[in-house]
């Protein structure tokens, strides 16, 4: 049975591969591929997060912290989606892109961090196994949907209006 937070981990995983690969890549038609894919998959994640975890989050996680945990998120998520925007008005490999995509990276790496040392384990401890299979499902439905994020509107959100709204 699949478990919503373990699908989020792989994730995890996957960007932290695909930054790596940046790091090995060999020239500027190998960077765009990879960036390419791992910025398009930061944003469907962000996405992903924002509809099925973190409304759920709100409802069942500690009270006070799951607030806070989830406006935590969502400014990662704007601040990630931001610097993949400012990678694209730029040139592959030069400066201004690298600068666009460091930033992203460092921004990820903060998130994921804080996703996986407080929002996820906050959820475990409150959701049921079910509730977890059961927003897994949705998890790989909302991803197959979305190839390569078609008919998503990718787009900052007010993190204080999307608490409000999810309540």
């Amino acid at each position: 049975m699949d478990d919503i937070t373990a699908l989020i981990l792989d994730d995890h995983h996957a960007f932290r591969r695909g930054f790596a690969r940046l790091d090995d890549a060999k020239d500027d038609r190998e960077l765009a591929a990879i960036w390419n894919q791992l910025g398009t998959h930061l944003e469907i994640h962000a996405e992903a997060e924002e509809e099925i975890l973190y409304p759920h989050l709100l409802k069942r996680g500690e009270p006070g912290e799951a607030e806070e945990e989830t406006e935590d998120a969502i400014r990662d998520h704007n601040k990630i989606r931001d610097a993949i925007v400012e990678s694209r008005r730029h040139r592959v490999g030069s400066d201004e892109w690298w600068k666009a995509v460091w930033a992203a990276r460092t921004e990820n790496s903060e998130h994921l961090a804080e996703e996986e040392d407080e929002a996820l384990p906050d959820f475990r401890k409150h959701a049921s196994v079910e509730l977890r299979a059961e927003l897994a499902r949705k998890w790989l439905v909302f991803y197959g949907e979305h190839p390569c994020a078609m008919g998503l509107k990718i787009q900052d959100k007010d993190p204080q209006k999307y608490i409000e709204e999810h309540e």
